[in-house]
């Protein structure tokens, strides 16, 4: 298998996956050492393709759209909105775990810095167990949430099945004063 059609099984590979893909296995399906498939993750991301590391591996995020309003997810019918929000970091538990309560499934955190433009991650977090993880890595000092970049400003990608329920992911993300005015 040549290095070009690696990249393309690669890239076949995160983009029908619902979960991050680790390096480690990727590495270990093609025979090939894991600082290969970071050579060709650097090489994917240069040819203009969407890849975000996240802690358990890659993902093909849907790209930024300029209106950062609704559009239909690349890989299934589940309809994605960005949300603006800003909270505490003690409020950070509850905003996740509101959205996963009413069935929205968290994608990705990103930041609008004054200096280094948007600034993104992959966040995969579908589930309360989820936000315990990554809870968890935020209390052990591992990272800092992003937000802290921008005094709690954030914004997150996030996938439901419907309309109607993003619609009341953000009703109560305003209810309680996460939501940012436009």
């Amino acid at each position: 298998m040549t290095g070009e059609e690696r990249r393309k099984a690669i890239i076949e590979i995160i983009s029908k996956s619902t979960k991050p893909v680790s390096g480690t296995a990727l590495a270990k399906q093609f025979q090939v050492s894991r600082q290969v498939i970071v050579q060709d993750i650097a090489l994917l991301r240069a040819a203009d393709y969407d890849i975000y590391s996240a802690a358990r591996g890659y993902m093909l995020m849907p790209s930024l759209s300029e209106n950062k309003n609704k559009e239909v997810s690349k890989d299934t019918d589940a309809i994605t909105r960005v949300f603006h929000v800003s909270h505490t970091d003690e409020q950070m538990e509850d905003e996740l775990n509101t959205i996963v309560d009413m069935g929205g499934r968290v994608l990705d955190v990103y930041v609008e810095h004054a200096v280094y433009g948007a600034i993104r991650t992959a966040l995969p977090i579908a589930c309360r167990r989820h936000v315990q993880e990554f809870m968890s890595s935020i209390h052990s000092g591992k990272s800092t949430p992003l937000k802290n970049l921008t005094a709690g400003d954030h914004y997150h990608t996030v996938e439901a099945d419907d309309e109607d329920t993003l619609d009341y992911i953000e009703k109560a993300l305003k209810e309680k004063g996460y939501l940012c005015s436009e």
